[in-house]
């Protein structure tokens, strides 16, 4: 899709226990803003999924999202665009939230349930349909960075969400890709990785009825994973019920063999769908990115934009199918 190349270096290759990683625990919860009863270190809620009517901003939470208390982007203000001789600027106008995904500091989403997880997805689904009402926004981002070789400042498990006035160039290339793809065959490539792989089964990691769980042909990273819905659709937030839970599932379980084969690693998960648009992007297909960080991105990858990794897609897919759980 994107025309990037990896190396899939066998000289270097590892299997789990190679990888120096240093798994993530959850330490003490003194001075979490995110546990219950520390509302008020937060900024006010915009959502929360809550039991027996319980007030705003309080206890009795299940699920609460609340904006980044140091935003990358902001609401406030118009969208403007300008430029300086050669170069083009904007104004920061987006917005940035926090989905605090559990009350219970001690909870990671793999040792949540299917339905806490459920439950998650739900509020991505959400946001998303809330904020892609301003025109102002173009693309929203919904990421998780967990443990801090990710790039998580606070252990409490949480996601994050960005919205965007721009669609970002990755996004751009992806959807290009996509799209040539089914200029040339009048197919979605993503409906056709899934026939292709699911036949040849080597790097599937998962089948359920709704999601397939796969090691991508060429991963940038060792362990990288993609859950893709069977059903075509370019948006993750006009999914039906069924695949919400069926993704809950999946990931669940993914996240779990992780846990147990790779010693609970740190990792980043992406939600990849459409961006606002009123063309039906007939050719494209949502999906979650799961990358594990065992290794280090350097000189080399950026350099040249291609990505050196030391574990085959075949051997990470059936370490991680084989997996007991």
């Amino acid at each position: 899709m994107t025309g990037r190349w990896v190396i899939i270096s066998t000289e270097r290759q590892k299997r789990p226990n190679a990888f120096q990683v240093q798994p993530v625990t959850a330490l003490g919860a003194e001075h979490c803003p995110f546990c219950a009863g520390r509302e008020d270190l937060t900024p006010p809620e915009v959502l929360a999924y809550r039991q027996n009517g319980s007030q705003p901003n309080a206890s009795g939470w299940d699920l609460r999202v609340v904006p980044n208390k140091f935003p990358a982007l902001k609401v406030e203000g118009g969208l403007e665009r300008e430029g300086e001789g050669m170069f083009d600027r904007m104004n920061g106008v987006g917005a940035h939230e926090v989905i605090v995904e559990t009350p219970d500091h001690a909870k990671t989403l793999a040792t949540m349930s299917e339905g806490e997880i459920e439950r998650v997805l739900y509020a991505f689904r959400d946001r998303i349909q809330d904020l892609k009402r301003d025109r102002r926004f173009r693309y929203i981002l919904i990421f998780k960075n967990h443990g801090a070789a990710a790039g998580a400042t606070l252990e409490h498990t949480h996601s994050q969400l960005i919205a965007l006035p721009i669609v970002p160039d990755f996004v751009r290339e992806e959807i290009e890709g996509a799209r040539r793809h089914f200029t040339a065959k009048e197919r979605c490539v993503f409906c056709d990785i899934i026939k292709q792989e699911v036949s040849a089964g080597t790097r599937v990691i998962l089948e359920g009825a709704d999601i397939v769980a796969l090691a991508p042909y060429a991963p940038r990273f060792p362990f990288e994973t993609w859950l893709l819905p069977r059903r075509h659709s370019a948006r993750f937030e006009d999914a039906p019920r069924h695949e919400y839970e069926g993704l809950a599932r999946a990931l669940k379980s993914v996240l779990v063999r992780m846990d147990r084969t790779l010693e609970r690693p740190a990792y980043n998960l992406i939600v990849h769908t459409s961006p606002f648009t009123d063309e039906p992007m007939e050719y494209y297909h949502w999906h979650l990115e799961l990358i594990p960080k065992l290794t280090k991105v350097a000189g080399f990858e950026w350099g040249t934009g291609f990505y050196i990794n030391p574990t085959s897609p075949e051997e990470a897919a059936r370490v991680l199918r084989d997996a007991r759980i």
